[in-house]
């Protein structure tokens, strides 16, 4: 099991590509902090209209429509995405709240905000062969929910943090770098779709490296600032503490769910994947867009950084234990 692990980690350039971006960020705040010779603030907002027109252009309408029906799937993934995970913090957050760094309990709200990931979820239901229609279906809505809902659920708790957000303005930005390059991307689909489909492998490894450029300015932000220096090992620590707390009680709850709600296994397998997974793709430039300049915005994404490759690693071996039982007649 465990060198399955490793393997997969040596595999992933992707993991290896945000270690080095945190690396350059503390090497090299100057270049890519708010201000820096690099305009970040130019650069990750024609990245983040970029990665979002790419996510438009491959969102395949065909299967959404087959998958559309089946309403029951859909309420109990997109309740686990907007309503528990966002339960489950202001329970850790009362429980554990005052022993947290404010710029970390943010972090974790940000994360139990944030929408589910398309690809991989998607990807992960079709290995373990469970209901791909249902995973396209309710990886795709909860994407477009969330330019709306997560910075409505910030907004809403982000002041048992001691922060505070514009929910006006984050959701007229999101919008405008989120909502309408999504919309672009499906109009270009008739002109533009077969090639995207015809050269996937290439305009993804575009989209990450975009999202590797918004973890180096985003941390760049946060050394600066002295925010790193201030705080240990043991946040860090904290912080992957955290994020194994949270999936383990989402990936039990969601089964529970499922079993409950006597789905099939197909579904079952659909409601857990998609109803356990935090999207970095579009979780780092939405930090980037509500939090702007933040000095603690290094801490705020690094609960879903770490979050993201344990769901990765633990949600790939339950894929394969899925795949593994007997075929149904």
């Amino acid at each position: 099991m465990s060198l399955r692990l490793v393997k997969r980690l040596a595999r992933d350039w992707f993991l290896l590509g945000m270690l080095g971006a945190v690396g350059l960020a503390l090497l090299f705040p100057d270049f890519g902090r708010s201000g820096g010779a690099m305009h970040a603030d130019v650069v990750t907002n024609v990245g983040i209209f970029a990665v979002f027109f790419l996510h438009g252009l491959g969102m395949p309408m065909a299967q959404l429509k087959a998958g559309a029906l089946q309403w029951r799937l859909h309420v109990l993934v997109q309740s686990f995405t907007f309503l528990v995970f966002p339960a489950l913090w202001l329970l850790l957050n009362l429980a554990f709240g005052a022993r947290v760094p404010e710029d970390v309990s943010l972090g974790f709200l940000f994360l139990c905000a944030v929408p589910s990931t398309i690809s991989s979820s998607v990807a992960m239901t079709g290995v373990a062969r469970g209901n791909v229609a249902g995973a396209i279906f309710d990886a795709s809505l909860s994407s477009l929910l969330g330019i709306f809902l997560t910075p409505l659920i910030v907004g809403l708790l982000a002041h048992t943090t001691g922060q505070s957000l514009s929910l006006s303005d984050a959701i007229l930005k999101l919008s405008l770098l989120l909502l309408l390059p999504l919309v672009l991307g499906q109009l270009a689909r008739p002109l533009l779709g077969a090639f995207f489909a015809r050269y996937r492998k290439y305009t993804n490894g575009v989209d990450r490296l975009f999202i590797l450029v918004l973890v180096y300015a985003s941390f760049c932000d946060s050394v600066s600032s002295g925010i790193f220096s201030r705080h240990g090992g043991a946040v860090v620590a904290l912080i992957l503490g955290g994020a194994v707390l949270i999936l383990a009680t989402v990936l039990t709850l969601s089964t529970l769910a499922a079993r409950r709600l006597r789905f099939s296994k197909e579904d079952e397998i659909a409601a857990v994947f998609c109803g356990s997974k935090k999207t970095l793709a579009s979780g780092v430039p939405m930090a980037r867009l509500l939090f702007g300049a933040h000095p603690g915005l290094g801490l705020i994404v690094l609960p879903l950084m770490f979050y993201h490759q344990l769901q990765l690693l633990v949600c790939s071996v339950l894929a394969e234990r899925y795949a593994s039982r007997p075929p149904t007649a």
